[in-house]
């Protein structure tokens, strides 16, 4: 029997001064990349520790545009972890080039040590994927980049304020890549992405290239898109960056509730490496009989989800263009994920519930 309990898996921040200042951008007629959008990049710059930010219309097109302004070009080699959202793959089809799949380890990131082996003279660059909010281990992939002249860009989609070490991640490759979709640690109420960069010819590219490849009003230099930003969301983007620690030292503490709570469990829990800051996009746990695991806390009024079900390596293009590769721990692990809700406003009572759940639901077993 369903409780009246619902606790959704992820929820949107939203307060008065969001509104307020929503209402504020509707009166101003101004919309589109004007003074909101720049003080939001230079903001967020700052927050990362790049010299460079430069905002765009989805995360997608952050990766898609920075891989441009690389260099990347048909039939190209560039490696990537299979366990991610579809969208981290996408740009690399679109230019014609070739997605390079490699296995995860322990934190569900990008595995280095199966890095090299996949490396041929075709390949141009790696893209960490910083899964769930752990950071991949940058280091090694550092050393590997060095070594074979290979570019990294990182994916940060899911990870605002996540660190390796002593760096935030975006500012540790060439580049790097955040999406501000309605589930992220910030978000802006909708899609909008963001490009960080110490590199001053990304910089100046990818703001050409967002905008019809302009130069001036009139004057078309290069083939662009319209992939630019607006001041609305940046607007809400600057109130969600000004709370983000906050929001993620929140994060960390409901991760230790579900830690402890239910701690004895024949459940495997997230890891948090000594050289990494985790910061929750996701808790993700693994459990054997996920599916039918997932239907009961349903039943019981609580959300979960699967990120990912379908590695991409497994997803209809890849098989019919490249055909069937084996990533045993990617494979094995995406028939056990689960992600638990996790959101800033998620109330200690609330993960008390879900933990009671759980330990019920498993004692039934």
């Amino acid at each position: 029997m369903r409780t009246e309990i619902h606790i959704p898996l992820s929820k949107v921040y939203i307060d008065e001064s969001i509104k307020r200042k929503v209402s504020q951008i509707l009166e101003s007629g101004h919309y589109i990349l004007n003074k909101e959008c720049s003080l939001f990049e230079e903001e967020f710059a700052k927050f990362i520790g790049t010299k460079y930010a430069v905002s765009v219309s989805t995360g997608t097109a952050a990766i898609w545009l920075s891989l441009i302004s690389l260099g990347v070009k048909p039939n190209d080699e560039i490696i990537v972890p299979s366990l991610t959202a579809f969208p981290t793959v996408e740009p690399i089809l679109y230019l014609k080039a070739k997605p390079v799949f490699v296995d995860i380890d322990q934190t569900y990131t990008i595995d280095p040590l199966a890095i090299e082996q996949k490396i041929t003279k075709k390949t141009v660059g790696i893209i960490p994927v910083h899964l769930y909010g752990h950071p991949a281990n940058m280091r090694q992939i550092l050393d590997l980049a060095h070594k074979y002249k290979l570019f990294v860009l990182e994916d940060c989609c899911q990870a605002h304020g996540a660190r390796f070490q002593n760096k935030l991640v975006g500012s540790i490759g060439d580049a790097g890549c955040f999406s501000f979709y309605p589930s992220k640690n910030l978000t802006v109420c909708g899609d909008g992405g963001m490009i960080v960069t110490n590199s001053k010819s990304i910089n100046k590219m990818v703001r050409v290239l967002r905008d019809h490849g302009r130069s001036s009003k009139y004057i078309h230099n290069v083939i662009g898109y319209n992939m630019r930003f607006n001041e609305i969301q940046a607007a809400i983007g600057r109130i969600e960056l000004a709370k983000l620690n906050k929001f993620n030292e929140r994060r960390r503490k409901i991760a230790n509730i579900y830690l402890k709570m239910l701690n004895g469990l024949p459940i495997i829990f997230p890891q948090e490496e000594e050289w990494g800051y985790h910061v929750y996009h996701m808790f993700v746990i693994r459990i054997k009989g996920r599916d039918a695991f997932k239907k009961s806390l349903f039943k019981r009024g609580i959300g979960a989800g699967i990120h990912y079900p379908i590695p991409c390596h497994l997803q209809p293009p890849i098989l019919k263009t490249w055909g069937r590769i084996k990533l045993p721990v990617t494979e094995r692990y995406c028939k056990e994920i689960l992600s638990l809700p996790m959101f800033p406003m998620l109330k200690d009572s609330q993960v008390s519930y879900i933990s009671r759940v759980i330990r019920e639901e498993l004692n039934k077993t």
